[in-house]
């Protein structure tokens, strides 16, 4: 299936929406609720501010505590990124990361540093077509067609992160009937299979499970991935001010 394109409409979701989720931490064949992430959708005129917030759970910070915050501001036109902000601190690690996208001309600006207050260099990167961030690619994928998909079918999409250009492709595995989402029930769901970034997370060959609803808001309902020690499992919690009212489950 062919998705080249640097804009697609967006049906799927409008400023106001907010889901949340829970992370799930497998180790040792031990599952832990360990974190909540929240991404909210704000109206700036022409753009969209995506942002996720994503927090250990107190009880787990003496283990390792988590507090990081994505930022994506898109074109409401082509839904794709004009600028990304990542500030993470994972345990003593520490990095603010901003990139500033000029799409029309294949160019990233970047600056990263430990924090706000203590950035590096400004580096320029030539890029090789439109390209996203983390993100704007969730919310760019939730308005694909997925109506017009066959199971089988492959895209892909390209990422911007940590300097580097990532070609990833995305496997489109069909529609899943009554898949369990822990506490809501069940949903029919469109399951796609992306590629992941072999580094510190994930090892080669590594392939993320998405399950999204099938209805128009187009929403995750679970993620199932595997990571260098265990897995991990992100889950629907909650959500406000969907387009399209509740997603409606199968059991109901």
């Amino acid at each position: 299936m062919s998705l080249e394109t640097c804009q697609i409409e967006n049906t799927s979701f409008l400023p106001g929406e907010e889901i949340t989720y829970e992370v799930y931490y497998n180790l040792n064949f031990v599952w832990f609720k360990a974190a909540k992430v929240v991404f909210t959708v704000s109206d700036l005129g022409d753009e969209f501010h995506i942002m996720a917030k994503g927090k250990t759970y107190k009880s787990y910070d003496w283990l390792f505590k988590v507090d990081d915050t994505f930022e994506s501001y898109i074109s409401k036109e082509s839904l794709y990124p004009r600028k990304a902000v990542r500030d993470i601190k994972e345990g003593k690690y520490r990095l603010y990361d901003r990139v500033e996208f000029d799409q029309e001309n294949y160019k990233a600006t970047v600056l990263r540093g430990k924090s706000r207050a203590e950035l590096g260099e400004e580096l320029v990167f030539d890029l090789n077509g439109c390209m996203h961030d983390i993100l704007s690619l969730m919310y760019y994928v939730r308005n694909l067609p997925v109506q017009k998909m066959k199971k089988g079918d492959t895209f892909g999409v390209q990422l911007f992160l940590d300097k580097e250009v990532y070609p990833l492709r995305v496997s489109y595995k069909g529609l899943e009937e009554s898949k369990k989402v822990k506490k809501l029930g069940k949903y029919n769901a469109h399951l796609f299979m992306p590629e992941t970034i072999e580094g510190s997370v994930f090892k080669k060959g590594d392939k993320m499970k998405i399950w999204v609803s099938d209805d128009n808001n187009r929403i995750p309902l679970l993620i199932d991935s595997p990571i260098n020690v265990g897995s991990v499992k992100v889950v629907l919690k909650d959500y406000k001010n969907l387009r399209y009212g509740p997603v409606l489950s199968v059991d109901k």
